[in-house]
């Protein structure tokens, strides 16, 4: 990327300075190149002479210039040179400009990739719900998030794996057991009561219906869950959760069952084996409890209830040790809502007790979102009575518009979510702006074959107006945005960065004649431009889990 090439420019710069003596010999720090805010400042600068402006005990005006006139000439540069208080600004060459419009045709699909990653293992774990009920709308946000992340990490060179994790061991699902026992004995017109904590829903009703068309009565004379029950209960939600979330758009490579880690000899009891080994069990109160304030916590947490049971912390534990030790993935990124806020320290401290780096460890947390058709908000679901399912987002708004728009907003923050903007067909409605921008220049291409049979020999030197450049620059910055987002893991920016590059298209269709058999030789170059911005269109909404329309 440009940006790295300025980089390495400005520190040879700054050291050719300090060894002719034009500058004080001291350590050069990194530099970071960025975006003026401002774009007459020019297409890049650094602050690096503020940095070194108290160590070299020199006015860090005069170390940009001095630096400045040090860069040496590059036919991707027009200029270098120094500005107040202390920056250098750099200008891209408008013929390098142009030349990248062939640049991204050939690269295709793969445009926007970079070797960020170089091959480092990652898993991202994502939405995870327990199988003990539909997914609810709000998991669609982990869900957009944690798929979206993952396809950047993805470009930007790392080995990604998306997981889900099946809870389907511990208290709830021994709730889901007698709840789906008593629906089921309701279906042979016995007077059962469903737990006072169980699950109300009609979806329970449904589940119990389903099995006993699958197995009679063969469970009606049980006075506990059998196994076998409990597990073709979860195994069907599930399989609902999965189809819920190809719904939306989401496929994962792994599906892990908890249920795995209690095998006998298994992950579980390896587990805790390690944590006694490295002296971070105590026993009190007749539980077992992880030391957690030796490491850091505020407080101990109990791994094993006094009656023997594990804990959720305790599966937690076993299965990032399963993560980390047993399937050995460099990074490991949990996407988790916000009621989770509260179990992230400790799982850094579990994960240190493990004798693994915590910064291996990543915890990102989703906002709340809530949902309004205009000035209404929405509060009940079709389907469930009291919840809204991610089923009915998908139906009512579409797969494109539910993903973009979930991911619109930062993850931290808090987001309302217009069920009735997301299904206008108009410049308001962001996804329909964006994805009619790909329909347009799609169109604009299959008219123009046509006319003009053919543009490849269309000479990109003869882009030289300002909407022309401006577009260009816009969509030279997916690779760094890429780069960008796979460093802070923040995928919120791409939907923006569609709408950017769909508005300076429309500003360049608007100010360039694109068809003009008279001026054939520019038509030719303006139709590569086209084609190189739907390239890159089309891969931002491809990274985004968004389709490309031809037409609209």
């Amino acid at each position: 990327m440009i940006r790295d090439d300025l980089a390495r420019m400005v520190q040879d710069a700054a050291q050719a300075a300090m060894d002719a003596g034009e500058l004080p010999a001291v350590v050069v720090p990194d530099v970071v190149i960025e975006r003026p805010a401002r774009p007459e400042h020019g297409d890049y600068a650094t602050n690096l002479p503020m940095r070194l402006a108290r160590a070299a005990r020199a006015n860090p005006l005069d170390i940009a210039r001095t630096i400045a006139a040090r860069v040496p000439a590059d036919a991707s540069l027009a200029a270098a040179g120094g500005a107040p208080p202390g920056f250098i600004n750099f200008r891209l060459s408008e013929a390098w400009l142009a030349r990248q419009v062939d640049a991204i045709s050939a690269a295709g699909a793969a445009f926007g990739d970079v070797d960020e990653g170089r091959g480092v293992k990652v898993q991202v774990e994502f939405v995870s719900a327990n199988p003990t009920g539909p997914l609810t709308a709000g998991n669609g946000r982990g869900a957009a998030y944690g798929s979206v992340l993952a396809s950047i990490l993805d470009a930007a060179g790392f080995d990604v794996q998306r997981e889900y994790l099946v809870n389907d061991a511990g208290t709830q699902t021994d709730v889901f057991g007698r709840t789906l026992l008593a629906r089921y004995r309701q279906q042979f017109g016995e007077d059962a009561e469903i737990p006072p904590d169980g699950y109300p829903g009609e979806y329970m009703v449904e589940l119990a219906a389903q099995i006993k068309a699958e197995a009679g009565d063969r469970y009606l004379r049980a006075e506990e869950p059998p196994d076998e029950l409990v597990l073709r209960g979860i195994d069907v939600m599930v399989e609902r959760i999965r189809e819920d979330l190809e719904a939306l758009g989401v496929v994962y490579d792994s599906w892990f069952r908890e249920r795995s880690l209690y095998a006998p000899g298994g992950l579980y009891e390896r587990t805790l084996a390690r944590l006694r080994e490295a002296g971070v069990l105590v026993e009190k109160e007749g539980a077992l409890w992880l030391a957690s304030t030796e490491l850091g916590e505020d407080k101990d947490n109990v791994v094993v209830r006094s009656t023997g049971k594990p804990t959720y912390f305790a599966s937690d534990i076993a299965y990032h040790n399963d993560k980390f030790q047993q399937r050995n993935f460099d990074r490991v990124i949990d996407i988790w809502g916000a009621d989770h806020q509260g179990h992230v320290s400790r799982m850094k401290a579990a994960v240190s007790a493990l004798g693994v780096d915590p910064a291996r460890l990543e915890i990102l947390i989703y906002q709340l979102v809530s949902f309004r058709r205009g000035d209404e908000v929405v509060r009940l679901s079709k389907r469930a009575g009291n919840i809204v399912l991610i089923r009915d987002i998908v139906e009512e708004v579409g797969r494109d518009a539910a993903r973009f728009f979930f991911l619109a907003r930062s993850a931290d923050s808090q987001m309302e979510f217009d069920l009735e903007l997301a299904k206008r067909q108009s410049a308001e409605n962001p996804v329909y702006y964006v994805q009619y921008a790909h329909a347009r220049i799609a169109g604009i291409l299959a008219n123009a074959a046509e006319r003009i049979p053919t543009y490849d020999d269309g000479d990109v030197a003869l882009l030289t107006h300002p909407m022309e450049l401006a577009l260009i620059r816009k969509m030279l910055q997916l690779p760094e945005l890429v780069q960008l987002m796979a460093r802070q893991l923040e995928p919120h920016h791409l939907p923006h960065y569609a709408q950017d590059l769909a508005t300076a298209f429309h500003a360049f269709y608007t100010e360039c004649r694109v068809l003009n058999t008279d001026e054939l030789p520019l038509s030719k170059a303006r139709l590569k431009l086209c084609n190189a911005a739907r390239t890159t269109l089309a891969r931002a909404l491809s990274l985004m889990g968004v389709s490309a329309p031809e037409r609209m």
